[in-house]
């Protein structure tokens, strides 16, 4: 299991090692050890989801508010999505930026999202289901979206017609987001995040 730290703070990439044979395939998608020496700190598992979407739904971008904020480790068990990490915390360095990471049923790789962060993605096949786990359970009232075809997002999402839902089609902007104080704030989260690793 290789990790690779994306180039915004709190946010990975993890490539597993399959073993394969004539009878199938084998790998180990998740290791709460491994995990925890590289981010700092175990992921607390408290909830487990599973999304199936068809080729051009565009699902996101999502964040929690932190505290708590929602960690979340994502895989795609079926099919290909073009997964998105936004940098929604005011006041971090990386701000405002995105970055995409393929999730597909070849390479099997996942990404880790730390609290504060928002993450969306994008159905490349038919019937692509994302499983993931996440370190608090839902709350509706702490739950938020930003849009994903803001254009000062600037996401290069894969689609001709992306397929929003009606929440994430109504969602404000970043602009809109950030006037209303809607967003998480980058020391908070840095805050939360080491009180993690003290706990």
């Amino acid at each position: 299991m290789k990790f690779r730290e994306l180039s915004i703070g709190g946010a990975f990439e993890v490539t597993p090692q399959l073993h394969g044979d004539p009878r199938g395939l084998f790998m180990e998608w998740y290791r709460f050890d491994r995990l925890a020496e590289v981010v700092g700190h175990p992921l607390r598992l408290a909830q487990g989801n599973l999304s199936v979407s068809a080729r051009g739904v565009v699902r996101g971008v999502h964040f929690a508010d932190v505290p708590p904020g929602q960690a979340k480790y994502v895989s795609c068990v079926r099919g290909a999505v073009l997964d998105v990490i936004v940098d929604l915390r005011v006041g971090s360095p990386t701000f405002g930026r995105w970055e995409g990471v393929q999730l597909d049923e070849t390479e099997r790789r996942s990404v880790y999202i730390s609290e504060g962060l928002g993450h969306g993605f994008c159905a490349l096949s038919d019937d692509a289901t994302l499983s993931y786990v996440c370190s608090e359970t839902y709350n509706p009232t702490g739950e938020h979206s930003v849009h994903p075809l803001d254009p000062d997002l600037g996401i290069e999402w894969p689609a001709d017609s992306p397929q929003l839902s009606a929440r994430d089609a109504a969602a404000p902007s970043l602009a809109e987001a950030i006037a209303s104080g809607l967003l998480p704030d980058y020391q908070a989260c840095q805050a939360f995040t080491e009180s993690l690793r003290t706990a």
